[in-house]
């Protein structure tokens, strides 16, 4: 497990567009698996910028974006600060204005109606792109990954959550309050990518930032594996693991100096980008 601190949000953002660059670079048809919320759009903003300044091409990427609320989907016809679904959110933040082929886009269906069915083909659809790649993860105030609360099995799949009291609170001050819709009137459902569907990738790449993600990421890497804090599976994954953090996300870290020197010696010796 390489972990990378950054004195910035944005210097983290850096850093983690550069790794998923290389992915694309290395295998120009690689499945890469996505992420909403606050914490990547400075990452998808430097990819963005890398594909108009540098001729990053995506035009091979197949992509599955880890989940959606239940009951809502994309709609164009509504500005963006309305419309709160995560596939509105993924093209505006980054499909839009890249090169990527519509039909390689894949986002959990939050208006479908039968929910448990699309939830075994999303699975399928997976599978039959040859899994995927590299993962690029969040991590929630109370430390679950995409929509897996405390408690969800560290086996689970693809399915459908009930979102907890902490989710819905951080979600509507982040963003249904802004949009000026009502906080009762918020999915209170979602599906999801589950643990054991994550832990499936090749490659995980796992950012967070800011003082409040500090206490849950130093559970996350450094406390016991739990299902009570579900990113807290990443010290189950066998692959590759990137975590990039900036300096604030990583103050309560025990073994901060280790990695910093870890870091330091991995670079020196041209083993990290």
């Amino acid at each position: 497990m390489d972990i990378i601190i950054r004195e910035s949000y944005d210097e983290m953002s850096v850093y983690a567009a550069a790794v998923i660059a290389n992915f694309v670079k290395s295998k120009p048809n690689c499945v890469l698996g996505l992420a909403t919320g606050s914490t990547p759009i400075g990452t998808y903003k430097e990819l963005i910028r890398m594909h108009k300044e540098e001729g990053l091409d995506f035009s091979q990427v197949k992509t599955f974006n880890l989940d959606e609320y239940l009951g809502i989907g994309i709609d164009l016809s509504t500005p963006y600060e309305k419309d709160q679904s995560y596939a509105r959110f993924m093209y505006e933040e980054l499909f839009k204005h890249i090169n990527i082929k519509e039909e390689n886009i894949h986002i959990p269906d939050g208006k479908t109606k039968e929910p448990e069915k699309f939830c075994k083909w999303y699975e399928d659809e997976i599978k039959k792109a040859g899994g995927i790649d590299l993962q690029l993860l969040g991590i929630g105030g109370d430390g679950h990954w995409a929509f897996n609360e405390p408690g969800s099995s560290l086996g689970s799949r693809t399915r459908v959550q009930a979102l907890t009291k902490q989710t819905l609170d951080d979600n509507y001050e982040s963003f249904y309050k802004k949009a000026g819709i009502k906080r009762e009137d918020m999915p209170h459902f979602a599906i999801t990518m589950g643990i054991g569907t994550i832990l499936e990738a090749r490659n995980i790449l796992m950012i967070a930032n800011g003082k409040k993600k500090a206490g849950v990421v130093a559970k996350c890497l450094e406390g016991p594996v739990t299902s009570q804090i579900t990113a807290s599976a990443i010290q189950l994954h066998s692959g590759g693991i990137t975590v990039v953090l900036d300096k604030d996300a990583a103050s309560e870290l025990k073994n901060l100096d280790h990695y910093i020197h870890v870091e330091k010696m991995k670079r020196s010796m041209g083993m990290l980008i």
